[in-house]
């Protein structure tokens, strides 16, 4: 009698695996993705270079009024960093420097390479950001599934005049307030930086509390708003779910309530609010830019904002082409994380 022997697996080749992966939808998704983002940046790099040269004057005016400045040395000075050239010279020059060489140029502030200023400034920025990011979504998930399943009841109300209270007040109010209520309990909270004086004494652990510490203010200031606009799209979208005919069958099988919304109404009124990830960062980053200034934190916003003052012009490129890379980053994980969440969400349907 002939023993039966099972087939055998085809070898599949590094090689195949290889090219299986690269042609996958979510890589080819990825690359095309790069090349709008790579036009945009490009689109966007030339219409900020122009509309900063738009301003009067350059970064020298401020030393042509000064004795100890000949007439000879502004314009060693302007050849120095190419400021006697046309603006569409300049920018060219400077694009080629970016692309081919990764030099986004000199800062004339700091007499410094731009590069390593954003280095420096640029984890502060993320580290806000993030810090923000949990805080909202943290907050803001748990308060709308509590306002949807308690609808019109005390609680659904007292949740929703604070959703309104929050996204009454932008950053720029509630870092304000919260700049106030810091000086009135000083110094239970420090007021601005992000290290205190003796944070090099510390030990590790000490030394993240005192960065913790010092990130309690920025962020609450950075999150009020987006975790009461959230809060609000979190409510609605359940409520929605929830009227579902599908809900309707699964608590007339006799499910408990909680496996109801938390296991099949939750799981698909959160699809929804994946998308938002992209437009919650940007807004985030954004308002970074200002709760940085009012908070005397080392970030990118606050960078930016002296840059332009001192019409820095290499450096508020620099700036504003790496903020426009971070919210395009940004948008991107939010896709991909949809498409992963909800596998019958095609990337190619996203765009």
């Amino acid at each position: 009698m002939a023993q039966s022997s099972t087939p055998r697996r085809p070898q599949i080749s590094p090689w195949d695996r290889l090219t299986t992966f690269a042609t996958s939808e979510t890589v080819l998704y990825v690359l095309k993705r790069i090349l709008q983002a790579a036009l945009t940046l490009l689109l966007a790099s030339a219409l900020s270079f122009f509309v900063i040269q738009l301003a009067p004057g350059n970064f020298l005016d401020q030393y042509r009024q000064s004795p100890q400045f000949s007439p000879e040395t502004l314009a060693q000075l302007e050849a120095q960093f190419g400021l006697d050239q046309p603006v569409w010279r300049q920018y060219l020059n400077w694009l080629y420097q970016m692309i081919f060489h990764g030099n986004f140029g000199l800062s004339f502030a700091y007499q410094r390479p731009v590069v390593d200023l954003l280095w420096e400034r640029v984890p502060n920025t993320l580290l806000l950001a993030l810090a923000a990011f949990l805080v909202t979504w943290l907050v803001a998930l748990p308060m709308g599934i509590v306002s949807a399943v308690n609808q019109n009841r005390p609680v659904d109300k007292v949740l929703r005049v604070l959703s309104y209270l929050g996204q009454g007040m932008p950053s720029i109010v509630t870092g304000l307030l919260l700049l106030f209520f810091a000086q009135s309990v000083a110094p239970l909270f420090p007021i601005g930086g992000r290290t205190s004086i003796i944070h090099d004494d510390l030990n590790w652990f000490g030394k993240i509390v005192d960065v913790g510490w010092h990130l309690i203010l920025p962020t609450l200031a950075l999150s009020i708003t987006s975790f009461a606009g959230l809060q609000r799209i979190t409510r609605g979208q359940l409520l929605d779910v929830l009227r579902q005919n599908y809900i309707q069958t699964a608590r007339a099988k006799g499910l408990s309530e909680n496996r109801v919304v938390y296991v099949h109404a939750l799981r698909n009124a959160v699809n929804p609010l994946i998308t938002l990830l992209g437009f919650e960062f940007a807004g985030l980053l954004g308002g970074a830019f200002i709760t940085e200034t009012y908070f005397n934190w080392p970030g990118l916003g606050k960078l930016t904002l002296e840059a332009v003052q001192a019409q820095d012009l290499y450096l508020v490129m620099a700036s504003l082409i790496m903020g426009a890379v971070l919210l395009i980053i940004g948008n991107l994980l939010a896709d991909l994380a949809l498409s992963f969440v909800d596998p019958r969400i095609r990337l190619s349907d996203i765009n």
